[in-house]
């Protein structure tokens, strides 16, 4: 009986923090961005999730200047330009 018991506070548990997890990843991409950036005679355009506008804008340019950079110095000097084009997108 004392196992049962347990069993059933670990199953609970286990639910509660899936819920959890599946809440946080929800509430993480409410705003959803298509960026365009150019650098170096070359176009790349990504999308990307974010909980809020910048930090979508932030995560679509510099997932656009990673394969059009190389180095460290070159991909920050690509996320420093102001994008070609901006695109919010609706929904996930």
């Amino acid at each position: 009986m004392k196992n049962l018991k347990w069993g059933v506070l670990i199953a609970l548990g286990a639910i509660a923090f899936i819920g959890l997890l599946f809440y946080n990843s929800m509430s993480y991409g409410q705003y959803r961005v298509e960026v365009c950036m150019e650098f170096n005679g070359q176009t790349n355009c990504r999308t990307a999730l974010g909980a809020n506008e910048e930090l979508a804008l932030r995560a679509a340019v510099d997932l656009a200047c990673a394969t059009i950079s190389s180095g460290m110095t070159d991909s920050m000097a690509c996320s420093g330009k102001r994008p070609q084009s901006i695109k919010w997108l609706k929904g996930k």
